[in-house]
């Protein structure tokens, strides 16, 4: 039996039989106590049992981290918890030694992340990774529910979305005797024939797709190189990226918005336990905070608006707002506090965004967005896409894309293209938000930063 029905459903005086691990075992001289999970509950159960079972003596030689089945009686606990199992059976399945690293005291994330695939068994752990499963779930609820199309789209790619620079080489070649023709390696001999990469984006493909479904969204996988080791950067993670036809920039933050608040929502009703644990030992006002979002009115601003703002604003900045630039970590700080709310920051300078994204009439902006929210600064990015060909070739061109790599997405503008947007929210950058927990690192299970690659 799974312990979430044992706290759902069962009764004092039920006989049941439950199989889990050990997370700590206090022994006394004529009975014990074990304290008893398996995953299915973010609650453990006590088991008591005493000298009246024959294997007593065995019993008190188990060590934390074993794996048990306990047969017994629930019971009224004269503890803190509801109720107990007083043990009928207890047999080991699994033993452990002590050199078991994952102890009954507090562990530093630094040490657990050495130990990644033991740390899904610490309660941090289980309610970060449980809120991880919830989330995605609610993120599939919420694009089903609205007529969104679910498409997988290609690891594999030869489309230059985010820069070659940025991307992972896909070859077959013996690096030993790499093949070459003129001075350049001949990628006529790899196995698709010309430069290929591990995706950064599923954008490009998921277009195509909107444009035969109207309402599309990926949820995968991807992949960068950049050499960074900051708190919110990896190589390796999970992206969310919507595409809808005939989707201006005002319908994208509606949509963002609404998709924001019903999964923050959802977590919050679906993950209530794991919520209130990281709230009381991670960041302490972490519920109130997501409730303030989900009750919050988003603030639409333009980058232009912003930076006279932050000009304005009584503050020694270390990096000084600038009309032409990206706004800093501070600035995002300040202006998610000087509105008390979430905010969307519109119409980008178009010379620090990405090709594709659509020119605005000013010939200097483009129709671009980034959500802010409060404590966390930017959570989703996005964009009105550039619908008009020409105008897409000649942006293209101004930021060196291989045109000959991505001339089917310039036909989706060549037949029966129309206006449409869409946007990109890293699923771990949610997850520090909805988790309190800072670290990239300790949201993903098995991570992948530079120099980092184990397991």
């Amino acid at each position: 039996m799974d312990l979430i029905d044992v706290f759902k459903n069962k009764k004092i005086g039920d006989t049941i039989s439950v199989e889990g691990w050990v997370r700590n075992h206090r022994r006394q001289k004529e009975f014990g106590f074990i304290d008893f999970y398996d995953g299915t509950s973010f609650n453990s159960l006590q088991i008591v049992y005493s000298k009246d079972l024959e294997n007593f003596a065995d019993i008190q030689k188990i060590l934390v981290g074993a794996s048990l089945k306990v047969e017994g009686t629930l019971v009224e606990s004269v503890g803190q918890q509801e109720f107990e199992l007083s043990a009928t059976s207890i047999s080991v399945i699994g033993s452990c030694d002590d050199t078991y690293p994952i102890q009954p005291k507090r562990h530093t994330r630094e040490f657990l992340r050495e130990v990644a695939y033991l740390r899904p068994r610490t309660r941090l752990f289980q309610a970060v990774f449980k809120v991880r499963s919830i989330a995605a779930q609610a993120i599939h609820n919420y694009f089903q529910e609205h007529n969104y199309v679910y498409v997988n789209t290609p690891l594999i790619t030869t489309t230059d979305c985010e820069g070659e620079n940025q991307m992972f080489k896909v070859t077959t070649f013996d690096l030993k005797n790499v093949p070459f023709k003129d001075n350049h390696v001949d990628y006529s001999k790899d196995l698709f024939g010309h430069p290929a990469f591990i995706t950064g984006t599923g954008q490009l493909h998921g277009e195509a797709f909107a444009m035969a479904f109207k309402k599309i969204y990926t949820f995968g996988p991807t992949f960068r190189t950049e050499k960074s080791n900051t708190k919110t950067h990896a190589n390796e993670f999970w992206m969310i990226e919507p595409e809808i036809a005939f989707c201006d920039l005002n319908g994208l933050m509606d949509i963002e918005e609404d998709m924001l608040k019903s999964v923050v929502s959802y977590v919050l009703k679906n993950a209530s336990e794991e919520i209130v644990f990281l709230d009381q030992f991670v960041e302490k006002g972490l519920k109130e905070k997501l409730e303030k979002l989900v009750q919050s009115k988003f603030i639409r601003i333009t980058h232009h608006d912003v930076v006279d703002l932050l000009k304005k604003a009584d503050c020694k900045w270390e990096f000084t707002p600038d009309y032409e630039s990206d706004i800093a970590k501070e600035h995002e700080r300040y202006i998610t506090d000087y509105f008390n709310a979430p905010v969307f920051i519109t119409d980008w300078p178009k010379d620090i965004k990405a090709w594709y994204m659509k020119e605005n009439p000013d010939g200097c902006t483009v129709a671009a967005v980034d959500l802010e929210v409060p404590g966390a600064g930017e959570l989703m990015g996005g964009s009105q896409r550039e619908e008009d060909y020409n105008t897409l070739i000649k942006r293209a061109q101004e930021k060196n894309v291989n045109l000959e790599s991505i001339d089917w997405y310039l036909n989706l503008r060549k037949y029966g293209g129309c206006y449409h947007s869409g946007f990109g929210m890293g699923f771990e950058r949610l997850l520090i938000y909805l988790t309190g927990v800072e670290n990239i690192r300790d949201v993903i299970p098995f991570p992948r930063t530079p120099g980092s690659c184990e397991y």
